[in-house]
C-alpha cells in the first residue's frame, strides 16, 4: 500500500492563455488539450469505480486499502477540478469537447457491467497515464516555451499519476479480477483511449486552422514516433502490462518523487494519511 498525499496546486487558471500555449506548437497544444478534455469525466469515473469496488469487500478486507483509496480519490478529485478550469479556458477559445460527450455515452452504455470490469478498466487507463506521466517527467522539453503555470500543471499531474499508479490495480485483484480480463480490458482501453484522443486532437487542430499544415504533422511525427517519442519509446512499458506477474510498482517512480520534492512551493498539502 502507498501513502497518498492530496495537494492543492497553487496556480492561477483564471487568466487566459494562448491558443497555441505549448511553445507556439499547434500539434502539442492540440494534443495536450485533447488529454485535458478527457480528464474531468474520466477522473470521476476512476473515483466512482474504485470506491464501488472497495465497497464490495467485507469490512475487514477493506481496511488495508481504505487510506490509499481515500488518497487516490482526493488526488483524482483535485485533477478533475484543475483540468475543469483549464478546459473552461479552452471553451472560451471556441474548442468543442466532442470527446467528453462520446465518453459519457459509452460509460452510460457500460454502466450495467460488473464492478470488476470498471475497476479493471480504471487500472488499465491508470497504466497508460502512468507511462505518459513518467515520459513527461523525463522529457519536460515537451512543454518548452509554455508558461510556467502550465508547465507546473502538467508536471504536477504527471507526478501524482505516477504516485498512485497501483491503487486501482490492487483493488481490481482484491475483488477477484483475473489476468485474462485484465488483458482484455487493457487492449480495449488502449484502442478506445487513443482513438478518442486522436479524434479530439484532429478537431482541435481544425479549429486552430493548423490541421493541413506541414509543420503540424512534422511536430506530430517527432512527438509521437521520434527516437524519444511518446509512443515509440514506451512500447516496452505498454507490453509489460501483459505479463501475468506484472505489478505497477515494478516501474520506477523516482522522477515523480523528485519532482514533488523539488517543487513543494507549487502546492499545499490538504490531506495526508493519519
Amino acid at each position: 500500500m502507498t501513502d497518498l498525499v492530496v495537494r492543492k496546486l497553487l496556480i492561477d487558471l483564471s487568466t487566459p492563455f494562448a491558443v497555441r500555449w505549448n511553445g507556439g506548437d499547434a500539434f502539442r497544444s492540440a494534443f495536450f488539450n485533447a488529454l485535458s478534455m478527457s480528464f474531468p469525466l474520466g477522473e470521476q469515473y476512476f473515483m466512482d469505480s474504485v470506491r464501488a469496488g472497495l465497497k464490495t469487500l467485507p469490512p475487514d478486507a477493506q481496511q488495508p486499502f481504505a487510506a490509499e483509496v481515500q488518497g487516490f480519490v482526493g488526488q483524482e478529485a483535485t485533477h478533475r477540478r484543475i483540468h475543469s478550469l483549464f478546459n473552461e479556458q479552452l471553451a472560451r477559445q471556441g474548442f468543442d469537447n466532442a470527446m467528453e460527450h462520446r465518453i459519457a455515452r459509452r460509460l452510460k452504455g457500460h454502466a450495467h457491467l460488473d464492478v470488476r470490469m470498471h475497476v479493471g478498466a480504471t487500472a488499465a487507463t491508470e497504466h497508460l497515464t502512468a507511462i505518459f506521466a513518467d515520459w513527461m517527467l523525463a522529457h519536460p522539453e515537451a512543454l518548452a516555451g509554455s508558461e510556467d503555470r502550465l508547465k507546473t500543471l502538467w508536471l504536477w499531474h504527471s507526478a501524482e499519476e505516477s504516485e498512485h499508479c497501483s491503487t486501482a490495480f490492487d483493488v481490481y485483484h482484491a475483488i477477484g479480477g483475473n489476468h485474462e480480463w485484465r488483458l482484455r480490458l487493457f487492449r480495449y482501453i488502449t484502442l478506445t483511449f487513443f482513438a478518442d484522443v486522436t479524434r479530439q486532437t484532429i478537431r482541435n487542430l481544425w479549429h486552430d486552422g493548423a490541421l493541413f499544415r506541414w509543420s503540424t504533422w512534422r511536430s506530430a511525427a517527432t512527438f509521437l514516433f521520434g527516437q524519444e517519442g511518446i509512443i515509440s519509446s514506451n512500447r516496452a512499458l505498454w507490453r509489460a502490462y501483459l505479463r501475468e506477474d506484472f505489478h505497477p510498482r515494478q516501474q520506477d517512480t523516482t522522477r515523480s518523487q523528485q519532482w514533488l520534492r523539488d517543487n513543494r512551493e507549487q502546492f499545499t498539502v490538504v490531506g495526508q494519511p493519519a
